[in-house]
């Protein structure tokens, strides 16, 4: 059954409350429908490794709480990379869920892009980096960094978002772009979050020894000239893509180079700690709320977890 006060909203935003609702497989039971889930298309254009550019639109799925205070501070959350084509076709819609129905009930509007080149927004490979050996890195999180800023701009036009308060949050390639955001210090951002950052590993065939690290250190030093938004790199001692060394030298050449920035190692995580984010939120979610509440939300807190 609806609640009563929907049969006094307008008829467009009735239209638009059911399509959210229906999208998101959720029906109101109660008085207030809690997580709403939709899925929208976002107009983008990114130049690729060789300067090609390539304009299409991706997926984005988009969740919030409908009784949480608006206007909603935004939130975007990037996604990996898989190192084999079927990965990345795999990826479908991406979602999140868990950790985004999480971050709705710290207040925020979660966006999550599908970027071009993955699951369901198909499309070229905007984001390769080159062969092992020939490895061009900053092209690859620019495209991903021009698709992130797009979505957020999309979403700044909506009446129940806020125009200057945002976090950009990723995993893996998704975390190393929320560097690379950083460093382009958009307005209204008050930090970004780097879960398990960084590029050209494979755990298949390069088990903690990804490609061209030096090359990957110099892009995150030249990050850290310009990012003056505070940033939390986030990493796991067994990280088979990564390993637990090379991290800790990016993130210190970005400190050095002027970045702001702090360096957060877990033990290790079952065979592979790259997936710590997904993995065991549990773990890592205190950390990053005394992130949040050290930089732009005070007064943010846990949410209270229904038996």
């Amino acid at each position: 059954m609806l609640s009563p006060c929907f049969l006094h909203l307008p008829t467009r935003l009735k239209s638009l409350f059911q399509a959210a609702l229906v999208i998101g497989g959720l029906w109101a039971t109660s008085a207030h429908a809690k997580l709403i889930e939709e899925v929208i298309k976002v107009p983008v254009k990114v130049t690729d490794n060789y300067g090609k550019e390539v304009a299409q639109d991706i997926v984005v799925t988009i969740f919030y709480d409908d009784i949480a205070p608006k206007p909603y501070p935004l939130l975007v959350l990037g996604h990996g990379r898989a190192p084999e084509a079927e990965g990345r076709a795999a990826v479908g819609r991406a979602k999140y869920s868990t950790n985004s129905r999480w971050l709705t009930r710290l207040g925020f509007m979660v966006a999550v892009p599908t970027r071009v080149g993955y699951g369901e927004s198909g499309g070229e490979d905007v984001e390769y980096t080159g062969e092992c050996n020939r490895k061009n890195y900053p092209p690859g999180y620019a495209a991903a960094a021009e698709q992130t800023l797009k979505v957020l701009e999309i979403l700044r036009q909506r009446p129940d978002a806020a125009k200057d308060r945002a976090v950009i949050m990723g995993q893996s390639f998704g975390g190393a772009t929320a560097i690379t955001v950083a460093a382009q210090n958009p307005p209204g951002i008050q930090a970004t979050i780097n879960f398990a950052g960084g590029g050209g590993g494979n755990p298949k065939t390069k088990p903690q020894q990804p490609c061209a690290t030096p090359l990957l250190e110099r892009m995150f030093a030249n990050y850290g000239k310009t990012a003056r938004i505070p940033t939390l790199w986030i990493y796991t001692e067994n990280d088979m893509f990564l390993g637990p060394k090379f991290p800790k030298e990016w993130f210190d050449a970005f400190k050095a180079a002027g970045g702001i920035g702090e360096y957060t190692l877990y033990p290790p995580l079952g065979a592979d700690g790259h997936g710590l984010f997904s993995k065991a939120p549990e773990i890592w979610q205190p950390r990053v709320l005394e992130f949040l509440r050290a930089n732009g939300y005070p007064a943010i807190r846990a949410p209270e977890i229904k038996k």
